[in-house]
């Protein structure tokens, strides 16, 4: 457009010219409307209004000029204009298409070369500088209760503004906005010596999100060709934000794979991958934990010094206690950058002012729960981005399979280390080994116990988290344990794992019926137990043991992750159990009457030093009968010893199935036998005394009838030693012999 002014020039000398010598008058009228129109379509239509005013007065020095002439050149300058508006835009929709193609250019090429988010924004303003002539063109990042200036060009002394004015607005809004008067804006902070008019704020998208706002600020307005250049140029900024998060996400899983593969344990794996996700995050600490029955371990930590902390880490968190456990009871990670606000927090860390945290879920298959969370933090507050969030979700999933396989590693090792360090033990000293190493390898236990078959009867042999001591006094039969386990023999011999819940069964109910309510409520805590994991031990079809695994908070504790390691758990066990049970078969033949199958006077004696033992101990009472049948030398003089040893076996029998759960009955010697009652007052004993008299009278073979006579003695009110008791009821036993009864107390 240069030269048309010139061709205008041109114009109106060559129609003067063409006047003033009256050369060829019918061309008068064509030269003067080309020359209004040159002016109207170049300058508008009030400078071709001039030029059609000029030409019709020196058109009214030729003869025959009409006012018809002076119309036509007014069309002419209305028409001119119009096409000259029109090759205008024409020519500024141009310039403005070649800008946004070079703002396009721009972003493809040059910002192409950033190697991460930040070096990306911070070069924009580099890109961008030519446009805020007499202005400024700034990054901001959002912070808590406002945008902080990531950077300027040129620099600014004010690094930080409210989230009000435009950019908060765009901010909030998510979408582009352009202020021509800035000064009229509610909240406008004017930038110190920057008399800005307009102002553009274009929002910068990651994944989505708005993670920064790029903002021009110049006097003079932009140009509608420039406002869409600068939008499509915020669009290619933010396609590239995405593809930086790709790569960061990529490189980060690339090198927690690597270091994951290098690690020889949970803990140092935990280090490892705490060490390169604080760098990456541009955190300062964390912390990997472990839920382990009622409290939170750490596994490792990366950043830790102050000395409260080093504590929490060192003593674990208590149950309920923190944001770990928040996330695993709902297994969703939480961030949030005002940690003293939330409903669990560590008081260490309120105190100390941490304000920005995430908790995030690291999966374990086949979990009900969240075994492990992983916690990153700073002191100072911070928003969480999207790209982040999911970068640490890739990030939790490969260290969860990383620490499954060290797991597995590591159960195989200490299961092995176990077996070989527990093969030549005696047996009572493989129960409390075997059982803690179940409570500590099996996901969710924190207590447990173990009952092993003896005698025909299952006793407990370790306890974990209860008191064994009381529990022992105890003995189950086949039949009481499978109403505990209860899913059928069948599946007991098999050695099949079950889960019982409180949310699906009650467990105090079910404990009453195997057991004394007393007892197992106070010794064995039944109303605490939230879960129970019971894993019958089994040996070529015969249950030699079963493992009960108990969690007393969560009723979800035992997933299908815990029956497995049970089930791993269930072979060495089973070996171990199986020495042992032969060891002790040995050591039973010892203590047990070949002929009645009964514990043998040794047996009694121990057994009755444990429980007096026990029964001082905690209080209870204890009590004792000794018996000698009547009518036994006839048999076994008329009728021969074969006949005689029948006898006992029948006596046997009947005190067998006459004993209560948890009675012990022993052959004394010779036509002696002896019954304690562990937990049982002098009237219960004697009410069982007499129950065994009727079913010994009514014991008859060819003719001869035996009888009983049967002293009892009691704990406390009869003496507080075993010669003490045994002395009594020896006396009584002599008493009701003389006197011709079945019973003397």
């Amino acid at each position: 457009m240069r030269f048309y002014p010139l061709l205008a020039l041109l114009s109106l000398l060559l129609g003067l010219l063409v006047g003033a010598l009256g050369y060829g008058e019918p061309y008068i009228l064509p030269w003067y409307m080309f020359f209004t129109a040159i002016v109207a379509s170049l300058y508008g239509l009030p400078w071709g209004l001039v030029a059609a005013g000029v030409s019709a007065l020196l058109l009214l020095l030729f003869p025959g000029f009409q006012a018809m002439g002076a119309a036509i050149l007014l069309l002419s300058a209305y028409l001119a204009h119009g096409v000259g508006e029109t090759l205008r835009r024409a020519h500024r929709r141009a310039k403005g298409l070649a800008r946004s193609l070079r703002y396009l250019t721009l972003a493809l090429e040059g910002l192409a070369g950033a190697r991460n988010r930040t070096e990306l924004l911070k070069s924009l303003p580099e890109h961008l500088s030519e446009l805020g002539a007499g202005g400024h063109v700034g990054v901001w990042v959002p912070e808590e209760e406002g945008f902080r200036l990531l950077t300027s060009v040129p620099p600014l002394s004010l690094d930080r503004i409210p989230a009000t004015g435009v950019v908060g607005r765009a901010y909030r809004e998510e979408r582009p906005l352009y202020i021509p008067d800035v000064r009229r804006e509610e909240g406008y902070i004017a930038a110190p010596g920057l008399p800005s008019l307009s102002e553009l704020a274009l929002p910068l998208k990651e994944r989505g999100q708005v993670v920064a706002v790029l903002n021009l600020e110049r006097p003079r307005p932009f140009l509608e060709e420039e406002v869409e250049g600068l939008v499509r140029f915020a669009q290619a900024v933010s396609l590239e934000l995405d593809q930086l998060a790709d790569l960061e996400a990529r490189h980060l899983l690339a090198e927690l794979s690597e270091r994951m593969e290098s690690a020889r344990s949970k803990g140092e794996a935990a280090r490892k991958a705490l060490a390169l996700l604080v760098e990456v995050l541009g955190l300062e600490s964390g912390a990997l934990w472990e839920a382990r029955g009622a409290r939170m371990v750490a596994l490792g930590h990366h950043g830790v010094t102050e000395p409260s902390l080093l504590k929490v880490l060192e003593e674990g968190l208590p149950y309920g206690v923190g944001l770990a456990w928040q996330v695993y009871e709902t297994g969703s990670p939480v961030y949030t950058a005002r940690y003293a606000e939330e409903s669990r927090v560590v008081p260490a860390l309120k105190a100390l002012g941490w304000r920005t945290f995430v908790a995030h879920p690291v999966p374990t298959l086949g979990a009900l729960r969240t075994r492990r969370v992983l916690v990153l933090g700073q002191q100072a507050a911070r928003p969480w981005r999207k790209a982040e969030e999911e970068m640490l979700l890739l990030a939790c999933r490969t260290l969860g399979l990383a620490l499954e396989r060290l797991e597995e590693k590591e159960r195989h090792e200490r299961v092995n280390a176990l077996f070989l360090r527990l093969l030549e033990k005696p047996p009572e000293a493989l129960y409390h080994p075997l059982l803690a190493e179940a409570v500590a390898l099996v996901p969710g236990a924190e207590a447990g116990s173990l009952l092993v078959l003896e005698g025909g009867a299952y006793v407990y042999k370790a306890a974990l988290g209860y008191d064994l001591e009381a529990l022992q006094a105890m003995r189950f039969s086949p039949e009481g344990m499978l109403l505990w386990y209860g899913l059928g023999e069948r599946e007991a011999r098999k050695g099949v794992p079950r889960v019982m819940s409180v949310e699906d069964r009650p467990i105090p109910e079910i404990s009453h019926q195997t057991a004394p309510e007393e007892v197992i409520d106070a010794a064995g805590r039944a109303l605490e137990i939230q879960a129970n994991l019971c894993l019958p031990v089994t040996y070529q079809g015969e249950v030699l043991a079963y493992l009960n695994l108990d969690n007393l908070h969560d009723p979800r504790a035992f997933g299908e992750d815990s029956l497995e390691a049970a089930r791993f758990f269930a072979a060495p066990l089973a070996t171990l159990l199986h020495e042992s049970h032969s060891r002790r078969l040995l050591e039973e033949a010892a203590l047990t009457d070949p002929l009645t199958g009964l514990g043998n006077r040794r047996a009694f004696e121990r057994a009755f030093q444990e429980e007096l033992a026990r029964a001082k101990r905690y209080g209870y009472p204890l009590a004792l009968a000794v018996l000698d049948l009547r009518g036994f030398k006839p048999i076994n003089d008329r009728l021969g010893h074969a006949m005689g040893d029948l006898a006992l076996k029948r006596v046997a029998e009947a005190l067998k199935r006459g004993r209560r759960n948890g009675d012990k009955v022993f052959r004394w010697g010779g036509d002696e036998f002896a019954v304690l009652f562990p937990h049982t007052p002098k009237g219960g004993a004697v009410a069982a005394a007499f129950r065994h008299a009727q079913a010994i009278g009514e014991i008859c073979l060819e003719g001869h009838c035996l009888g009983v006579n049967i002293g009892v003695a009691a704990f406390p009110e009869d003496g507080d030693t075993e010669d003490a008791l045994l002395s009594a009821a020896d006396t009584r036993m002599y008493q009701a012999k003389a006197q011709g009864l079945s019973v003397v107390a």
